[in-house]
């Protein structure tokens, strides 16, 4: 009944939807990962990057505010809207999933798995473990691949 937390998300995606994003987390570390200077950089964006769980979050609250204020002052039919919006939290704490999901995916936002993979391909790319740990081959794409690989959180 209760879905884990690492994959919970990726789990209730569209596997083309998880592909793309695992693609463009690949494009990432090729554009990002050649030198010292570019991967501190990508890392400082990587920690200020919002994954799926505060959009959902963002998303409720401020749905959740504006419903009460609207019922209140407008049409007291209008607290329906927390009231969803609240069921929908509730769904997506329990299964992983609820409509806006979807949608957010859409718009590329991972999860935090999702984003610390590409933290940490981006610290083997720079060596900061074990130098040259699989990270034996010289041309960008195959060392972003690489570190991908033993990074991903699956």
């Amino acid at each position: 009944m209760f879905a884990d937390t690492t994959t919970r998300v990726p789990r209730h995606t569209p596997d083309d939807l998880n592909e793309r994003i695992r693609e463009k987390t690949r494009l990432n570390l090729i554009r990002w990962g050649t030198t010292d200077e570019n991967i501190e950089d990508r890392m400082k964006a990587l920690n200020r990057e919002w994954d799926i769980e505060r959009v959902l979050e963002a998303n409720a609250s401020s749905l959740v505010v504006i419903g009460t204020l609207l019922g209140a002052f407008l049409n007291p039919w209008l607290h329906l809207i927390p009231f969803l919006v609240g069921g929908f939290l509730l769904q997506h704490a329990v299964q992983g999933w609820c409509p806006p999901v979807r949608l957010f995916r859409r718009l590329g936002f991972r999860t935090h798995a999702e984003i610390a993979s590409e933290y940490y391909a981006l610290r083997l790319l720079r060596k900061d473990f074990d130098p040259g740990a699989g990270m034996r081959r010289d041309d960008p794409a195959s060392r972003a691949g690489e570190a991908l690989r033993l990074a991903w959180w699956d």
